[in-house]
């Protein structure tokens, strides 16, 4: 006579339901590091993509556009393409999530006794560590072949690349809920090209000084020019902001702090709500 395995029941209290979402967190992130193994397409990709982006633009628009102040162009345009490379991961969760959810994979997870947020929690920690540490890493890499590099010293650079980490956790947690919400991967794919305006309209690649008022409006409030002006000051890298500029730009790392708080506060229990939802 055989005896039926035993569900472990949820904890009650919120310490102890707070380790067992981590732990099983860390299980999905496990699986993630797995799926490599068996998709290494992926982490050819993510080398070659941010070289040929480092190699494209600062080659081809560093012959043409004038820093601000002065300065070489390829050290004021990487911080702009870390921020670029962070916002675009957004939809890259979009994607994988809208997958598993089509495939019936979210379903599997659903009958399994782990706990509710563990599931979005994996995802987006999966992706904040393989995507975030290995691109950036790559891309930093091939930004120091070209020349770029930076010049406050250890801990600022660390404090830059930190808050790159804090703001792709936060998009992540957004790239969940939209993978949840839409139908299927071919409706989140096609979603992706979106996010190429919303990065451009920036000061990732160009200065802001010579748009028209409104779309220069836009450009300063863009999260994702605040990211770029906080790296731009963290690494040392020309285009530092003077002068009367919008408060984002002024100050530009606790702007990016309080977009990734903003983001983390709203799509963390909308995703988790949206999760359990989708199960009944």
């Amino acid at each position: 006579m055989t005896t039926a395995p035993s569900v472990p029941a949820p904890a009650s209290s919120f310490a102890g339901r707070l380790r067992w979402s981590l732990t099983d967190g860390l299980t999905l992130v496990g699986r993630e590091f797995s799926r490599l193994r068996q998709e290494p397409g992926q982490i050819v990709v993510a080398m070659i993509f941010p070289a040929i982006m480092v190699v494209l633009f600062g080659y081809v628009f560093g012959s043409a556009i004038r820093v601000p102040g002065g300065g070489d162009y390829r050290e004021y345009l990487m911080p702009g393409l870390f921020a670029m490379v962070t916002f675009s991961s957004m939809m890259l969760v979009t994607l994988k999530v809208a997958t598993d959810a089509s495939r019936g994979v979210m379903d599997r997870f659903r009958s399994m006794p782990m706990a509710r947020s563990a599931v979005p929690f994996g995802q987006a920690g999966a992706e904040t560590l393989l995507g975030g540490v290995l691109g950036l890493g790559i891309m930093a890499g091939a930004g120091l072949l070209v020349g770029w590099q930076p010049h406050r010293g250890l801990v600022p650079t660390a404090q830059a690349f930190l808050l790159l980490m804090l703001m792709r956790y936060a998009l992540a947690w957004v790239g969940c809920y939209l993978g949840l919400v839409v139908k299927d991967e071919q409706t989140a794919d096609q979603f992706v090209p979106l996010t190429l305006p919303f990065t451009m309209l920036s000061n990732s690649f160009v200065p802001t000084g010579g748009m028209p008022a409104w779309l220069r409006t836009l450009a300063d409030w863009n999260p994702v020019s605040a990211l770029t002006a906080a790296c731009r000051e963290l690494f040392g890298n020309p285009g530092v902001p003077a002068g009367d500029t919008a408060w984002p730009i002024a100050h530009p790392v606790t702007a990016t702090l309080l977009w990734s708080a903003l983001l983390l506060v709203v799509f963390v229990p909308l995703t988790v709500r949206t999760y359990e939802r989708k199960g009944r």
